[in-house]
């Protein structure tokens, strides 16, 4: 390949990167496999552009890389893969929140909520393709076959079916509000509030009823607010035992948490109006680190010093 042609590849690979990144992540729920994902698509692509075929678009042939380098990854993880016998809250060992980035214009924060991601997860690998390729992407059933070397009868039985899983594995968003609502920004700053005070009181408060927490990876969950609380009060220690900054994943409001100094991981927030409908828990040091939106908080002072000016920091954004 020539510098032109390398040049023109790179041109439009840059143009599709954070949309091909996205479309891995939604594809593998892992958010450093898919940054592989995108760097193996590059590799691929350089290698196979002098076979491109012109009657595709660059773009249709950079996602059909992309969305087969990812089967190839699903394939890979064998038995890790969630089987249609778990139930629609069951959570890969593997998924990962995902970092959004205010600037992106590209990522709908819809097709990368925590619940979309983990519903597609149990999608058939390929039904999951085609579903991302014709709802998310726009591609037409012609371009979703080319892309997977299936029929258009066949795109359009495999869409069908993974509607329906996904409505039972997935539920519609209903009143769940994105990172940006007030209501939602109010929410984090209360919850981060309560568990650097060691308030199990104030952390009652945010929850609804209804709420859950899933810690990934583990195979339990709490189902409930006394559930949450009986879980949360005794992990809370002593107050300035957690730190916590603000960010955003999934299109969710998240914090950041540090334990004692030390990096610990991240919770992701599902919110409504009336309160935190679930609370999605990483615990894993190297996303605290990747998710940090500022340098860790300073040292407790105070519960009400500190407290309050998280809280401000938040609400006044």
């Amino acid at each position: 390949m020539g510098a032109p042609e390398a040049g023109a590849l790179t041109e439009a690979f840059e143009t599709e990167r954070r949309g091909l990144f996205a479309h891995a992540y939604r594809m593998l729920g892992a958010y450093h496999e898919a940054e592989d994902v995108v760097q193996d698509t590059y590799v691929r692509a350089l290698r196979g552009w002098g076979t491109l075929e012109r009657r595709s678009s660059v773009r249709t042939w950079l996602y059909r890389i992309a969305t087969n380098v990812c089967l190839n990854v699903i394939e890979g993880r064998g038995r890790r893969a969630l089987s249609s016998n778990l139930g629609p809250d069951d959570l890969g060992p593997w998924l990962e929140p995902f970092p959004m980035d205010p600037a992106d214009l590209v990522t709908a924060r819809e097709s990368v909520r925590l619940a979309f991601v983990v519903g597609l997860q149990h999608l058939a690998p390929r039904q999951r393709a085609v579903l991302l390729l014709r709802e998310v992407l726009a591609f037409s059933a012609a371009e979703t076959g080319e892309a997977l070397d299936m029929s258009v009868p066949a795109v359009k039985s495999a869409l069908q079916r993974a509607r329906a899983r996904l409505s039972e594995a997935a539920p519609a968003r209903d009143e769940v509000l994105d990172a940006s609502s007030p209501r939602a920004r109010e929410l984090l700053a209360r919850y981060m509030a309560a568990w650097e005070a060691s308030d199990a009181d104030a952390f009652r408060e945010v929850l609804r009823a209804d709420a859950s927490i899933d810690p990934v990876g583990s195979p339990a969950s709490y189902a409930g607010r006394e559930a949450c609380l009986a879980f949360a009060t005794p992990a809370m220690r002593d107050a300035g035992d957690w730190r916590m900054a603000a960010t955003e994943a999934n299109g969710q409001p998240a914090a950041v948490a540090w334990f004692r100094g030390e990096p610990f991981g991240v919770a992701v927030l599902t919110v409504a109006d009336d309160g935190i409908v679930a609370i999605t828990l990483f615990e894993n040091p190297q996303l605290a680190e990747s998710f940090a939106p500022e340098p860790a908080p300073p040292p407790w002072r105070s519960s009400t010093s500190l407290a309050t000016i998280r809280y401000r920091q938040i609400t006044e954004r």
